[in-house]
């Protein structure tokens, strides 16, 4: 049985897309030398922040979404044999639009 995973609050699910493995000019990247992912694809979404009023705050970000984050943002884990993100909406730093 595959487990889902539904974030709580204001957390979203990210999948990491992987570096590059080439350089411009062409040099193969041993996997050592690879910078870590910054940039994502958003899996799954929270329902928002609870405000003192009792509302919820709407998230700007839907499933689908390709996005960039900080360098050590979020916590990393593994579910399904796949891993995963999960991190705060104010730890993404820009949608990718286009």
């Amino acid at each position: 049985m595959a487990t889902t995973i539904r974030p709580l609050d204001d957390r979203i699910v990210i999948k990491e897309i992987e570096a590059e493995e080439k350089t411009s000019g062409g040099i193969v990247l041993p996997d050592t030398a690879r910078e870590k992912p910054q940039r994502g694809r958003v899996v799954a979404v929270g329902p928002g922040k609870l405000l003192d009023s009792g509302n919820r705050a709407e998230i700007g970000l839907k499933e689908g979404d390709e996005v960039l984050f900080g360098k050590y943002a979020g916590t990393e884990i593994k579910l399904n044999g796949e891993e995963i993100k999960i991190l705060r909406e104010s730890d993404v730093l820009a949608k990718i639009v286009g």
